[in-house]
């Protein structure tokens, strides 16, 4: 059981979306704009928000920003179609995922199970502190310091970063961090990877364009670079 907020103006969608979400013993609330789902948001607390990008009063990439900056919550994002820029902007504000309209009400609570068995703060070797030259990564405390200045992470890019530095010198596939990372049930595009990794990098290298802890490889994946100590 979780606490789902569903935040949609089309009342066809909340309606079926609800039934569904409802009937695998999941608390659910509505709302049926951007202005009263931030309200909702920040009342009950949910573990998962499903978020529909075009909404009057507020609009859905407005809500996303109010979240993230206030919660880690993973939210995945509503869309059409067409709307492939929204789709970009939405992962890039913080989206964790996103599912296309029309979509199947089964498919999206396929979706919801398995983003809920996963959890959010799962990390490995959570007892581990990695030190490298630069870096000090406490598993345990989930905090990061870049040369003894503490750098803030969400707990996904936290994730990312500490699997990342657990392989150190070793290549991950984005297919290989989407699993360790999203869960091997993750059902959204690799992209999302690739925005997150740029994420880490603006808040842990000096110049995010010349990255030296998170290197891409071409047509792989990336790598962590720090030297360990």
């Amino acid at each position: 059981m979780a606490t789902i907020l569903v935040i949609d103006d089309e009342d066809s969608i909340l309606n079926v979306v609800e039934a569904y979400l409802k009937s695998d013993g999941n608390t659910v609330h509505l709302a049926r704009d951007g202005v009263q789902g931030l309200a909702a948001f920040r009342r009950y607390q949910p573990e998962l928000v499903i978020l529909d990008i075009m909404l009057p009063e507020m609009d859905g990439l407005e809500v996303l920003r109010q979240i993230r900056r206030e919660s880690d919550v993973y939210v995945m994002m509503l869309t059409a179609k067409s709307e492939e820029f929204d789709r970009v902007m939405g992962l890039t504000v913080g989206a964790d995922d996103y599912l296309t309209k029309p979509f199947s009400p089964r498919e999206l609570a396929a979706r919801v199970k398995a983003i809920l068995r996963r959890g959010r703060n799962t990390t490995q070797n959570e007892q581990q502190i990695l030190t490298f030259k630069h870096l000090k990564i406490d598993m345990q405390r989930h905090e990061v310091q870049r040369d003894g200045e503490l750098i803030e992470l969400t707990a996904l890019e936290f994730k990312l970063l500490s699997t990342l530095a657990t392989y150190a010198r070793m290549v991950l596939t984005r297919q290989q961090l989407l699993e360790r990372v999203w869960g091997y049930d993750f059902y959204g595009e690799e992209r999302v990877v690739d925005v997150h990794i740029g994420h880490v990098r603006q808040k842990i290298e000096a110049d995010p364009s010349d990255p030296q802890f998170i290197v891409t490889v071409r047509g792989v994946g990336y790598k962590f670079a720090d030297e360990p100590l």
